[in-house]
């Protein structure tokens, strides 16, 4: 449930509202999601395509999704359509990479590519040593 409820808080951020209606008094930076789905996507491009600054917001939020396409909890296709939702939703920086054969859980070069991405967007790419 982590990506998904990564994948939904993105959506009310860029949305600027909870879906009960309550402000989002967050700012996010960056939102990672790891076999997973987005809830809740049937309203969502309705929402964002309604406001210039809830599309600038996720327009501008970088998101990276890992999925593997063995996952037996969270199928890859579910994955790749809350992928496609996003991006047809004004999230255009989004990155989703498929592991190949690997299941609801992750493995080292996933955790990886994830460390490399957040070290990316948050400007740490130089080598600690």
């Amino acid at each position: 449930m982590g990506a998904a409820t990564a994948l939904h808080s993105a959506a009310c951020y860029a949305h600027g509202r909870f879906s009960n209606g309550v402000a989002y008094p967050i700012t996010l930076s960056a939102i990672i999601g790891l076999s997973g789905w987005l809830p809740c996507s049937r309203t969502l491009r309705t929402k964002i395509e309604s406001s210039q600054t809830a599309f600038r917001r996720a327009a501008a939020l970088p998101i990276m999704l890992g999925h593997g396409s063995g996952d037996e909890v969270v199928t890859y296709r579910n994955g790749e359509r809350s992928a496609e939702f996003l991006r047809n939703s004004g999230f255009s920086y989004l990155n989703l990479k498929a592991y190949n054969g690997l299941g609801h859980h992750t493995i080292p070069e996933e955790m990886d590519d994830v460390s490399k991405w957040l070290r990316a967007r948050l400007g740490l790419d130089r080598s600690c040593g």
